[in-house]
């Protein structure tokens, strides 16, 4: 094990981070709660079958597909895997 998964983000990469979910969430109109809320749900769901980094997961919702009424909103997460075998 690498300590890459342990390493603390820097004040600039968390102000990044931050900036982006605001971007993000108003342009699908969801709120920084909601999209907090999100992360923690999908950790809490993914973490009972294998160990992540969650203090590393990134979720994005954008706005890029056509559906049927326009722009579809998806989801994207960027989970680090720890171990397969919890």
């Amino acid at each position: 094990m690498t300590r890459f998964f342990f390493r603390r983000k820097s004040s600039r990469e968390v102000a990044r981070d931050r900036l982006k979910i605001l971007l993000i969430s108003d342009r699908v109109n969801c709120s920084p709660e909601m999209i907090s809320l999100i992360k923690q749900d999908i950790a809490r769901v993914i973490s009972k079958y294998m160990k992540i980094d969650a203090a590393n997961m990134e979720i994005e919702i954008n706005t890029k597909g056509k559906g049927n009424r326009g722009k579809t909103p998806s989801l994207y997460a960027n989970i680090p895997i720890l171990d397969l075998h919890k």
